[in-house]
């Protein structure tokens, strides 16, 4: 397995991690996603250690906490040989203080994720989204209180814009904070919106980006096929409406893209568009999930080889959109040869 810098933290991750969404099956959304047990649980996090693949991604709010309890057993034992994420801010309980990066719900929700967790520290804890009703200032300071007591060591943002990102990285510069090193953002070959301010962004302050749902909401699985319906197990079904738009000329367009690519390779289509990931600048390590040993398995097998200058330009091709201004005039070189496009 090949490790990474995370941004410019001097500390290395694994280009594949594990994203527990799938443990635990509560809800509406995490159901769908899958009903991983604390046994499965185990077996699958020894497949990811026998991988190298030691980082595990999970969140307060997967399946009400449970994710992270059974990550918790999961680990328990071996807690020096693994990576641990986990998220906070999003809605975690019915009080009108269970939400947001408050003091009070950053302190409290690290301590129950810690107690969930079965662990003393956080490797990774990132904020799940920006909280624009508390300061930026009072954000960054109490998660630098919580680096400076040992309770959580690196700092990260998740589906933040541009500017919210670069704000808290002025505030923390400014007071000698810690800052953000990592960037929780969702990015595929049908979700490209990443590359137009948030990688440049990453590559000028140091912050790698940690990728979620890097096949599309499971629309790059090989399995959606033009002019037919969904298959009968895709869990798009349940969840098409938390997944994030696109447009379906173009979704079947990098679809046959990655179908040459497959034929050429012998890899299969999400392995393919697992690697393609893995070329682009800024990207740290991209999340993999999976509801049994086989899906992981194959997922895993995505790193250790590399598609071809050619195969990386039809895919960038196929899956290829307009940015909206202003960002578009960068990428045509309409401006000047000194503002040339990030990649």
């Amino acid at each position: 397995m090949e490790y990474r810098f995370l941004g410019n933290s001097g500390f290395k991750v694994p280009v594949l991690g594990f994203g527990a969404g799938t443990f635990g099956g509560k809800g509406p959304l995490f159901s769908a996603w899958g009903d991983t047990g604390i046994a499965q649980a185990r077996r699958l996090v020894d497949l990811c250690l026998d991988a190298g693949a030691n980082l595990f991604d999970t969140a307060d709010v997967y399946s009400d906490g449970a994710s992270e309890e059974i990550l918790g057993a999961a680990i328990e034992g071996r807690r020096d040989a693994v990576i641990v994420s986990t998220k906070l801010t999003l809605r975690a309980g019915d009080g009108p203080n269970d939400i947001g990066a408050s003091r009070h719900h950053l302190i409290a929700g690290v301590e129950r994720a810690l107690r969930r967790l079965r662990t003393d520290y956080i490797d990774l804890l990132q904020l799940h989204h920006f909280d624009a009703r508390t300061p930026v200032e009072d954000v960054m300071s109490t998660l630098d209180d919580l680096v400076r007591a040992g309770k959580v060591r690196y700092l990260g943002a998740s589906n933040f814009s541009g500017w919210q990102l670069m704000k808290s990285q002025a505030v923390a510069a400014y007071r000698g904070t810690a800052r953000f090193v990592a960037h929780q953002a969702y990015y595929s070959l049908i979700g490209r919106d990443y590359e137009w301010e948030l990688m440049p962004l990453a590559l000028d302050q140091g912050i790698g980006a940690v990728v979620w749902s890097p096949l599309g909401w499971g629309r790059l699985t090989g399995k959606l096929r033009r002019g037919q319906p969904l298959p009968a197990g895709s869990r798009l079904h349940e969840t098409a409406g938390f997944a994030p738009p696109v447009d379906e000329e173009r979704l079947y367009r990098v679809v046959d893209a990655l179908d040459v690519v497959a034929a050429q390779t012998g890899k299969s289509v999400p392995q393919i568009a697992l690697n393609w990931l893995l070329q682009r600048p800024t990207v740290s390590t991209v999340l993999i999930g999976a509801r049994d040993e086989a899906q992981l398995r194959q997922n895993l097998e995505a790193a250790g080889w590399a598609l071809d200058p050619a195969q990386l330009a039809m895919l960038d091709e196929a899956s290829r959109v307009t940015p909206p201004y202003p960002y578009y005039p960068y990428w045509n070189g309409q401006f000047s040869e000194r503002t040339p496009p990030p990649v």
